[in-house]
């Protein structure tokens, strides 16, 4: 799911020895009313010097002195932004670390479960609207395309995408949720 100018982006910082800043996310997965399988992502609030404002993303965010490790600063960002208690959250993988060059950011993500007992509370300053994804379209294939895009680091270029509840996911959410795709495929 990376387009392939990223790719030689990712090839050319690995090469670098570089102070990076970190974070950490949450794919959190919950059962809905109807008791079907959702996955939470999240609409990023405008920031005019952020490079992911307004992007879809998953809760989560950098790392605190506080935090004892990775996952809890997982558990403690997903708290921050959506509301739902580290002891709620059952993690059940960590998954592949990603460097993002456009903020400098090593971000570790983790894929948890939550029962979905205590509705979600968003931190209005920096989550713009809940993105409850069925597991069902998430993992259908026709939802993947590829779309031509401009960023603030790049222009019309092609970028693989998953298209759920009408927003393009593209990017390192992209790239994470690909993987956890392909993790479910070999279970489901």
């Amino acid at each position: 799911m990376a387009p392939q100018f990223r790719l030689e982006e990712l090839q050319t910082a690995r090469k670098k020895p570089q102070i990076t800043k970190k974070a950490a996310v949450m794919a959190l997965f919950y059962p809905d009313a109807d008791n079907l399988t959702r996955l939470l992502l999240i609409l990023r609030k405008s920031h005019p010097k952020d490079v992911h404002s307004n992007q879809i993303g998953f809760p989560g965010g950098q790392v605190e002195a506080k935090d004892i490790s990775m996952m809890a600063t997982a558990l403690r960002e997903t708290h921050e932004e959506v509301g739902v208690e580290p002891k709620s959250i059952k993690v059940i993988k960590s998954l592949t670390e990603i460097y993002i060059p456009p903020s400098n950011f090593d971000v570790h993500p983790f894929m948890g479960l939550y029962n979905g007992s205590e509705p979600f509370l968003l931190q209005e300053t920096e989550v713009e609207e809940l993105v409850e994804v069925q597991l069902m379209d998430f993992m259908d294939d026709t939802n993947i395309f590829t779309e031509e895009m401009t960023t603030s680091y790049a222009s019309n270029v092609p970028v693989p995408a998953f298209k759920l509840n009408g927003y393009t996911v593209w990017g390192a959410t992209g790239m994470m949720l690909s993987e956890i795709k392909a993790l479910l495929q070999q279970v489901l």
